[in-house]
């Protein structure tokens, strides 16, 4: 009987126990799941910061880029968005602006809070769609007009008796069709440092002899009437102050890397060395592919998908040879490790010894179009430092 009581005893105690390892293998399970979310969410906050962004910009549905961000993106980087040479492009930021008036007048303002004040204003320009002319002219195929873009000014402040100062002004074909672009960094740098003063641009259209010209015959496309890929816009070339380090070659024509137009296949990408084959193998680069939409942002960039950031992996046993690209410290920590001459000095790393920037096409908070180049983001060629 008793031998009974023993055993109930136990049986009764098993079978208490079981739901509260079962609770602790759920608690378990939870808190993974909580810490790899908190390790992902700083991850992607990391990679934010380095984009020079606090959060990922809002997706406001599927827009079109300007053609020509698309056509300027295309000049300055490759297939996986590797600058091709960095001089190319003024300054590291290129932001294209939507007139916000959308008047049939030819009037516009453009909304410039996203610019930062900390960013050198380099150039700002004006593109305006000339249109084919409305009523039939009696002007001939090589007959000009002016144009001339003003910054209306506000006339109720101290000592300001003018309503508005000349910015740009060009002789225009009259029967030409297509962009026309103007400069008017002069009144963006003024809005920048007194964004109240922002009151806008006006375009005026005069003969040579001086007198106004019926806008029926010179017409610009507006951004109520007219498709997108037409609409007035304001391009701002900036430069942030950030500055690439000596790694960073001049151009990218001597960059080893097939073309790639998408991502790698996960098989290829989760291809790794055991560590007894990283340490045998010699210092070299290997392929390591940044997926945008896998990381979930595919919803606001532009372009590239993706990009081949390359990473370095392998050992630089001594002697040092060329082909491992060693500095010089890298040659004599080599040696003295060699010869033991120094308790606790490591061989020398496998590590990027050139670095290349990318180009991101982007969408900003406020649907701004936005090209920026990025330094120090891949992996050129590997040495043993």
């Amino acid at each position: 009987m008793l031998v009974f009581v023993v055993s109930f005893a136990t049986l009764v105690c098993t079978v208490a126990a079981r739901p509260s390892l079962n609770y602790l293998e759920n608690q378990n399970h939870f808190a993974a799941e909580n810490e790899s979310e908190e390790v992902r969410s700083e991850a992607i906050k990391r990679l934010l910061e380095v984009f020079g962004m606090e959060d990922p910009p809002a997706i406001h549905g599927h827009k079109q880029a300007p053609q020509y961000m698309l056509d300027l993106y295309n000049t300055v980087a490759d297939v996986d968005g590797v600058t091709k040479d960095p001089y190319l492009l003024e300054g590291n930021t290129v932001r294209s602006f939507f007139d916000k008036l959308r008047s049939e007048q030819v009037e516009f303002r453009f909304n410039l809070s996203t610019v930062a004040r900390t960013e050198k204003i380099l150039t700002a320009e004006l593109h305006l769609f000339k249109l084919r002319p409305q009523a039939t002219l009696t002007f001939n195929r090589h007959h000009f007009c002016q144009v001339s873009v003003y910054q209306l000014l506000d006339t109720t402040k101290t000592n300001n008796t003018q309503e508005r100062k000349l910015l740009s002004s060009r002789l225009i074909p009259v029967h030409s069709t297509g962009w026309e672009v103007f400069t008017i960094t002069q009144a963006v740098r003024s809005w920048m440092v007194d964004e109240g003063s922002n009151l806008g641009l006006h375009v005026v259209v005069r003969t040579l002899g001086g007198s106004p010209m019926d806008m029926k015959l010179i017409r610009f496309a507006s951004g109520r009437n007219h498709h997108q890929s037409k609409q007035p816009m304001l391009v701002l070339f900036t430069d942030d102050g950030r500055r690439s380090t000596t790694l960073e070659s001049t151009a990218t024509s001597s960059l080893p890397h097939a073309p790639m137009s998408g991502p790698p296949s996960r098989s290829a990408r989760s291809l790794d060395y055991s560590e007894e084959e990283g340490a045998t193998m010699p210092c070299q680069r290997l392929p390591l592919y940044v997926d945008f939409e896998e990381i979930g942002w595919s919803g606001w960039i532009v372009s590239p998908r993706g990009y081949n950031a390359y990473h370095c992996k392998g050992s630089c046993p001594f002697p040092l040879g060329q082909n491992m690209r060693p500095t010089n410290h890298a040659t004599v920590q080599s040696i003295i490790n060699a010869l033991k001459l120094i308790k606790g000095i490591e061989t020398p790393c496998c590590v990027p010894d050139k670095l290349f920037s990318i180009n991101l096409l982007y969408f900003d908070d406020d649907e701004n179009v936005v090209l920026k180049q990025y330094n120090d983001m891949v992996a050129g060629s590997c040495g043993c430092h």
